[in-house]
């Protein structure tokens, strides 16, 4: 979209489309693959809630040492000591999610229900946005929808649903993302020049 007046809506609309319809298969095969894993997700959801706090543990554990490792090169910059502590509170919150994941499952499902509530509230925003390019733009809406459903019904159940609901419902957020892929794909595929 190089050399499109960011300022000209029409512009930027037309490129965002010629994008779209340009790499459409990128986006088929992104959303048959997100598709596949929400199914994996959701048919094995002990193992994918405890796969999932795992998968935390590690990055809050990696990114706690990478930020503890740069903090000792920069003893004298601004904040140092509450960087310092922020990053060994998330090395110590790894460690915990590591060894003991089962007690960490209560914390990250409510975590859960806040990022489905935002991503389902952009979903929403982003299908409202294309309406206008793709006659399909429905389906991100139903994706939007979909993960409003779920942070609700997840809070709903909270905490007895803690231990199988968060793989279950990120595995159907993720197969009804692909599945909004698919179709944004498919009807890119065949869009025309924009009105």
């Amino acid at each position: 979209m190089s050399g499109v007046d960011p300022r000209d809506p029409e512009a930027l609309r037309a490129a965002i489309a010629a994008a779209i319809r340009t790499h459409w298969k990128l986006y088929l095969g992104q959303g048959l693959f997100l598709m596949l894993l929400g199914l994996a997700a959701a048919a094995l959801p002990q193992l994918s809630t405890l796969a999932i706090t795992v998968l935390i543990g590690v990055l809050f554990l990696v990114g706690g040492s990478v930020r503890l490792v740069v903090l000792t090169r920069s003893r004298h910059s601004p904040g140092h000591r509450w960087s310092l502590l922020t990053s060994l509170l998330a090395i110590v919150l790894g460690l915990v999610l590591l060894i003991a994941p089962l007690q960490g499952v209560l914390t990250l499902t409510l975590i859960v229900v806040a990022l489905l509530l935002l991503q389902g509230a952009a979903s929403i925003a982003v299908a409202l946005e294309y309406r206008k390019h793709l006659r399909n733009w429905g389906w991100l809406l139903v994706s939007g929808l979909v993960d409003l459903l779920l942070s609700f019904l997840i809070w709903a159940g909270w905490p007895a649903t803690a231990a199988w609901a968060i793989g279950l419902l990120v595995g159907l957020s993720i197969f009804f993302l692909g599945l909004a892929l698919v179709m944004t794909a498919l009807a890119a595929r065949t869009l025309g020049p924009p009105a």
